[in-house]
């Protein structure tokens, strides 16, 4: 396991995260996700912390809550050492009925704290991230709270998640004129199966130094291994009942043929090659993996030891490139000429 600096901090975490969206569901949406109870989740954090993962994220959301509760009591139940721990939660979801429930306001972001510090067991969150744009609450209003979290020794360091690249320019330039607590992470999708990030975001992320954590790298079960263009055609499967995140299927499935033999080039798994090539684009910081199995985590967590070649790189990259698009062509055609050496 690896160690990467998140954002421009001093703050390592592991290339590996351990998401637990898969804790405490039961019915609808959370309990198609993951019905983990505690004893399940215990073991997971159990097999992630002992492959050398330091980094694990949660949010408030997850399953009303139950996933910060019983990450919580994993910690405690397993006599983890605080100061060893990345932790990281996220706000914005409906938590309640009212309409001062959910959004990204003043009143939401410090009360949600508050209840995430008490779910968790913790005195202090290592990344608070907003959980996503809310059009009703002026940015300064965010963060500002975000800000008296940090100042208070709530939170020790802030981040977005699902924002567009001009979303999260703006703010870093409130946060930089008003001399708020920075910015330091997005947690976005990016897959080899939707490389979208990399039209604008990857470029702002660069530009800004952020760091990216990234959230379902297997395509939602997609890039697992376990599908086909037959399982398409019989319509079963987890995304034969709930399609999540989106994805072209024919492009995907002409990832997954390319990864195929590369997969057994490797002597790895094709969730292993995706995860992999992940972890070898330079803008990625660490990339969030859940389970439900203890298996499928250890499958995941073998993914840092494959090596891709540079070969292997040029054909998934082949299988998966963007399609053209403007503005980005013409940057390219205009902007290659000044990219060579005068003379």
């Amino acid at each position: 396991m690896r160690y990467r600096q998140l954002g421009p901090s001093g703050l390592f975490v592991s290339e590996l995260c351990l998401g637990t969206m898969t804790f405490g569901g039961s019915d609808g949406f959370w309990g198609q996700i993951g019905q983990l109870r505690q004893e399940e989740a215990d073991a997971l954090v159990k097999t992630a912390v002992d492959a050398g993962v330091n980094f694990i994220d949660t949010a408030n959301v997850y399953a009303g809550g139950m996933s910060e509760r019983i990450l919580g009591n994993a910690i405690r139940n397993l006599g983890l050492a605080r100061d060893d721990l990345v932790i990281a939660t996220k706000v914005l979801g409906p938590m309640g009925e009212g309409p001062n429930a959910r959004g990204a306001s003043r009143k939401h972001v410090l009360d949600q704290c508050k209840a995430s510090l008490t779910r968790l067991q913790l005195d202090h969150i290592d990344l608070y991230q907003i959980h996503g744009f809310d059009p009703a609450t002026p940015l300064v209003e965010t963060l500002e709270a975000l800000d008296t979290l940090v100042r208070h020794g709530h939170v020790r360091y802030i981040g977005l998640s699902n924002w567009a690249a001009w979303q999260i320019v703006k703010a870093i330039g409130i946060a930089e004129a008003r001399r708020l607590a920075p910015i330091l992470s997005l947690q976005a999708y990016y897959t080899l199966a939707g490389r979208d990030l990399e039209r604008e975001i990857v470029p702002m992320l660069k530009s800004e130094g952020l760091g990216l954590m990234v959230w379902s790298p297997l395509a939602g079960g997609l890039l697992s291994g376990k599908y086909s263009r037959a399982d398409e055609a019989s319509g079963e499967g987890r995304r034969a009942s709930f399609d999540f995140p989106p994805v072209e299927r024919e492009r995907g499935y002409g990832v997954i043929d390319a990864m195929r033999p590369i997969a057994r080039a490797h002597g790895a798994s094709v969730a292993q090659i995706a995860l992999a090539w992940l972890l070898h684009q330079s803008v990625v910081t660490s990339v969030i993996i859940g389970a439900k199995r203890p298996d499928q985590l250890a499958d995941n967590l073998a993914a840092t030891a494959v090596q891709l070649s540079p070969e292997d790189l040029v054909a998934l990259d082949a299988a998966s490139a963007l399609p053209a698009e403007y503005p980005g062509w013409m940057l390219e055609r205009q902007g290659a000429y000044r990219a060579r050496p005068a003379g």
